[in-house]
């Protein structure tokens, strides 16, 4: 257990790029606190490192966008997956307590981590990251993996802005809220067309959001667009919601069952019009996704 304070953002004299000969170098500053463990953080604070090492098969490194296995579940002499990851993990529980605050994550690099990025030898500080994304899939192994996207949030070449990374998404027109995170509200032609025929109210709640030019809802995708998931800006994949059950539903708080009805934290059944059909495919990505079995 670290019992140096948990300091989120850069740390004074160790900068982009920073290399260490070993994990021992990074604890005192509080840079990473967890000799023995590659994510530093938990539930109650949110995770402010992480370290990769190759020690998970399912691993992606692009750079300035990471796909990273949570922890848990690998044998420790072999490495191998032989059981389930869980979210109750603490450093799995952390990710998802820094993607929900919009907490920044600093990304290390170790010369076992085949990657263009790694060092040929100890360990490369890669500068800060956001998480933006969480699911569940079966990883290469078969057992149960906690996954978490994160996308690069520094000053150096590798940085790309908000609009830049929703272009590999989808080259639609859309507009961005910032906050403490950078949130794309995507407004193409066929979320406007779903958003129309309810009548831009939720199909959970059936409350339209109101304004003074008529009423607001956002179109929400049951299978998200983009890497690594490749869901389809189409008809049968888009929901009309609410901000409030459009973030819950992103975040996995409930999902759908094939017969609409809702379940986990919120209760009922998903009104549907008659002329909108969804694809069974997709609600069952999305249970499967957030651990609903």
């Amino acid at each position: 257990m670290a019992n140096r304070p948990i300091i989120f953002g850069d740390i004074p004299n160790i900068p982009e790029g920073h290399s260490f000969e070993g994990r021992k170098e990074m604890m005192p500053s509080s840079f990473h606190r967890i000799w023995t463990a590659g994510i530093d953080g938990n539930g109650t604070e949110g995770t402010a490192a992480i370290v990769l090492s190759g020690g998970y098969e399912d691993d992606e490194d692009n750079g300035e966008e990471i796909i990273y296995t949570g922890a848990g579940g690998n044998d420790q002499n072999t490495g191998k997956q032989i059981e389930d990851q869980s979210w109750n993990n603490r450093g799995n529980a952390g990710l998802r307590k820094s993607q929900d605050e919009g907490l920044p994550v600093r990304v290390i690099r170790g010369s076992t981590h085949k990657s263009p990025y790694s060092p040929e030898k100890g360990y490369t500080y890669g500068g800060l990251y956001s998480v933006v994304d969480a699911w569940e899939e079966v990883g290469k192994s078969g057992f149960k993996i906690c996954r978490f996207k994160l996308l690069y949030i520094g000053d150096n070449d590798l940085k790309k802005t908000a609009e830049k990374i929703e272009l590999k998404i989808s080259n639609e027109a859309t507009k961005r809220k910032t906050g403490s995170i950078v949130r794309i509200i995507r407004d193409t032609k066929m979320a406007h067309d779903i958003k129309k025929l309810y009548d831009f109210k939720c199909q959970v709640c059936q409350f339209g959001v109101p304004t003074k030019t008529g009423h607001y809802a956002e179109g929400a995708h049951i299978k998200p667009l983009g890497t690594p998931h490749n869901g389809h800006d189409s008809s049968d994949n888009l929901l009309c919601l609410c901000p409030n059950h459009h973030v819950m539903f992103d975040k996995g708080s409930f999902s759908i069952k094939d017969n609409l009805e809702l379940m986990g934290e919120v209760s009922g059944r998903l009104f549907l019009h008659p002329s909108h059909k969804l694809n069974n495919k997709n609600l069952k990505y999305h249970r499967e996704s957030h651990g609903y079995h």
